[in-house]
């Protein structure tokens, strides 16, 4: 590929709104640096299109640095495509080859309407985190860093929940479209935390019934949702999630 760039052939997801039907159209990307990451090459094909006098295609987008979380597309049957534990906005086009056929979507699940082309509403997920998503505290000094100790173990398990962006692809390549990964972290985060645990029970019965109200399915255990993540978010997650939502309803 040295000394000239690739042609590719996409088929993108089209749709005006939630209510109207939508379709794949085809277009074509050509002389495509493999240095481009995936969301410039959309950006050089909306060039191209509003230049014709087009509608762009929409896509949502804001750090391009993988930590946002707002990248959301299924390319070529994977959530951010074929690269493992990378976003969309991470992923470089020399992870193709030059004449490849590109087919692009939105996310496909019910608690994610489709807004407009590849943007999709994960309001759900807001409301997830709403619901208990967060630690109270007085306010006051900050207190003394080692006043609380945590064992390193579950600093680094926390750690690792916490690495969560709430990008939707669990949900997207879940045939359930279970929310279990995503809410099984954002609970995982403070249950293993001292300071998270005074509203440890109302926590997890908050969060997964809303969960449960925003239209998630189940899990059945079958961990397309860690393959699919970008963060490599551990299913032991989920386990956590069952056994704090449990004693939550022991103890109720």
């Amino acid at each position: 590929m040295s000394g000239k760039g690739m042609n590719l052939t996409l088929k993108v997801w089209r749709q005006r709104s939630a209510q109207a039907p939508g379709g794949f159209v085809t277009y074509y990307a050509k002389n495509i640096s493999p240095d481009m990451s995936f969301l410039e090459m959309l950006d050089t094909v909306n060039q191209d299109l509003a230049l014709r006098g087009d509608d762009p295609i929409a896509f949502d987008h804001d750090c391009r640095e993988g930590i946002c979380g707002m990248c959301s597309l299924y390319i070529n049957g994977r959530a951010h495509g074929p690269e493992r534990a990378t976003t969309t906005c991470q992923l470089h086009m020399r992870k193709f080859k030059d004449g490849d056929t590109i087919t692009i979507e939105p996310w496909r699940a019910a608690p994610f309407p489709i807004v407009r082309d590849l943007v999709v509403d994960r309001s759900a997920f807001d409301r997830v985190i709403a619901a208990g998503g967060y630690v109270s505290v007085n306010v006051g000094n900050a207190p003394d860093g080692n006043a609380v100790p945590v064992p390193k173990p579950d600093a680094e398990k926390a750690m690792d929940a916490a690495a969560c962006i709430g990008c939707g692809a669990c949900v997207a390549a879940c045939k359930n479209a279970s929310a279990m990964l995503f809410v099984g972290a954002k609970v995982s985060q403070m249950a293993l935390l001292p300071q998270g645990h005074p509203e440890r029970r109302e926590r997890v019965l908050s969060m997964v019934r809303t969960m449960d109200e925003a239209g998630f399915g189940n899990c059945t255990n079958e961990s397309e949702c860690e393959a699919a993540c970008p963060k490599e978010i551990s299913v032991s997650n989920i386990a956590r999630l069952n056994r704090e939502y449990l004693l939550a309803l022991l103890k109720d």
